[in-house]
């Protein structure tokens, strides 16, 4: 099993190599460029380059042997037991367990003004809770997926009405920052095991679903407390820039920060466990075989989300703000809208949770959504996320001027494509704003915003809600050519058929195939999607 295991993460790590390596060599563009940067913080960025790359290998190996198995099983069992209050019980505390457990969740805290810690985290935690009951009860009843996104969105959007115009950024980006590495991939294989006991054909469609409407949990709920707290303003915690002269001082930068980041992840973890624990005690009773995988798994997720963590924050944290701030303070700041469509482009494939949802996706559909296909849609829909948020930033839009026609075209486009690739981008926009957006582009964004001299607290948050947006419309883009490609088939199929012309199955083939096999490699019956 361990020579299996090493051999799978050096794939995992290779993966995560292609994936961080374009935002690293843009930042190193940048820096011998337009923005010279001090020696001592590039090389704590590639230090941070170095770790985010091994962590996020460890933590996406961890998660498909132990987070996914955990919660298809409990998502299972829970379903099997036939009992509604028992499966509203364990759902609600499911949530609200994975949301407390979310490392981001600490960082959304510390931003919100005003407002205690604790109470930000349990009234999130609440808000998770709650809708992923909804989220269940969706997949047992077999409620519309759109209909149910409309009525929370103008909930929200009316809601919204009565917040403190400062406050609603940091509302909206609640959404995205509480669904990250930890509550992903257990939500999801929640969703599958639900799902599998029920034998109609729709059933692995609605597996999916579940971490769109839990991203709306926390947006109500910060919105809430902004107004029973009277908000009236709000304030941030600058980056600090690190001072390291020698490479020992480097070493120790890390070396100071790394205690406190296994702390976090320790309590991020041991809740999962226990719950897990208590239910494998009284309820699953799995063989030893399968708890010693589990086991390894959650090592696994441990060592890689404290090195991932560690990197992230140390190493991009910083950079991404020095850099924010010297773009945003040049003559040429309009600048950074194209530069922060690039990266955008890039870094959503270095968020862990981003590669969980891909895996899920292609096993779910048997492979007629491949990773590529959903990989370059997120990229597109992010870089155009990202771009946008630098322009409001630059010409000081209002935050409302985007959100709301993005969701209404989402919400309108739900009613045109298959359910499945509708349920998949509303995740998406879940999984697409984690701790990558949260510890290099908002820290850049607050430097361009410092830069140029707009308000932080109004003008760089909100960054998070845009990335987690503008994916719910170019994945259902892409299902709508899918679809359309798919009536074309079929039409070609009548048309020939009436001509009594036998078709080569190559031609059909060639037909469907959306992107010339560049984004989508369609199989036998994918169709039926």
């Amino acid at each position: 099993m361990f020579r299996n295991s090493r051999t799978i993460l050096f794939s995992k790590v290779k993966e995560s190599l292609a994936s961080v390596v374009p935002i690293a060599a843009i930042v190193f563009v940048l820096c011998f460029t337009v923005v010279p940067v001090p020696t001592d913080l590039l090389m704590t960025f590639v230090l941070g380059v170095a770790m985010v790359i091994i962590g996020m290998g460890m933590f996406t190996l961890g998660a498909d042997l132990s987070m996914t198995p955990v919660g298809e099983h409990i998502g299972s069992a829970v379903t099997k037991s036939r009992k509604l209050w028992f499966i509203v019980l364990i759902s609600f505390l499911v949530g609200a367990i994975v949301t407390i457990s979310e490392p981001d969740l600490q960082v959304l805290a510390e931003q919100v003004p005003n407002i205690p810690n604790q109470v930000i985290v349990f009234s999130v935690a609440a808000g998770v809770g709650l809708f992923l009951v909804v989220a269940m009860l969706r997949i047992l009843f077999k409620w519309k997926l759109n209909y149910l996104l409309i009525f929370f969105y103008v909930a929200v959007f009316a809601l919204a009405a009565f917040v403190p115009k400062s406050f609603l950024a940091v509302a909206f980006d609640s959404g995205g920052v509480t669904t990250g590495p930890m509550t992903v991939p257990f939500i999801m294989a929640l969703g599958v095991g639900v799902a599998s006991i029920r034998s109609d054909s729709d059933a692995q469609n609605d597996s999916f679903g579940l971490v769109a409407l839990c991203s709306i949990g926390p947006i109500l709920a910060v919105m809430l407390l902004g107004l029973f707290f009277r908000v009236e303003g709000g304030s941030y915690t600058p980056v600090e820039i690190p001072t390291v002269e020698t490479s020992k001082d480097l070493w120790h930068l890390f070396a100071h920060e790394i205690p406190e980041y296994i702390l976090e992840v320790s309590k991020a973890l041991l809740p999962i466990m226990a719950f897990f624990a208590l239910f494998q005690i009284f309820k699953l009773k799995l063989k030893k075989e399968n708890i010693y995988r589990i086991a390894v798994g959650f090592v696994y997720t441990f060592v890689g989300l404290v090195l991932f963590l560690c990197g992230a924050n140390v190493g991009f944290m910083t950079v991404g703000n020095y850099l924010g701030r010297e773009l945003g303070g040049l003559s040429f700041s309009w600048i950074v809208v194209p530069l922060g469509a690039l990266i955008g482009y890039f870094i959503v494939t270095a968020e862990p949770a981003v590669h969980v949802l891909n895996k899920q996706v292609y096993e779910m559909t048997s492979g007629a959504i491949p990773p590529k296909a959903l990989s370059t849609s997120l990229s597109i829909g992010v870089a155009v996320s990202v771009g946008l948020s630098m322009l409001r930033i630059v010409a000081d839009i209002p935050i409302m001027y985007f959100l709301v026609p993005g969701y209404l075209i989402a919400i309108v486009l739900s009613f045109f494509v298959p359910p499945i690739f509708t349920a998949i981008a509303f995740d998406s926009g879940g999984v697409a704003s984690g701790p990558m957006t949260a510890t290099f582009l908002l820290p850049m964004s607050i430097g361009v915003c410092t830069g140029v001299g707009g308000d932080v607290v109004t003008g760089a948050f909100g960054v998070v809600a845009m990335v987690a947006m503008t994916p719910l419309i170019t994945i259902q883009i892409l299902g709508l050519m899918y679809q359309l490609k798919l009536r074309k088939a079929e039409k070609l199929r009548v048309a020939e058929t009436d001509d009594k012309t036998i078709i080569p199955v190559e031609a059909v083939e060639t037909e469907v195939d959306i992107f010339d096999n560049t984004i989508f490699e369609l199989e036998d019956g994918d169709e039926q999607i």
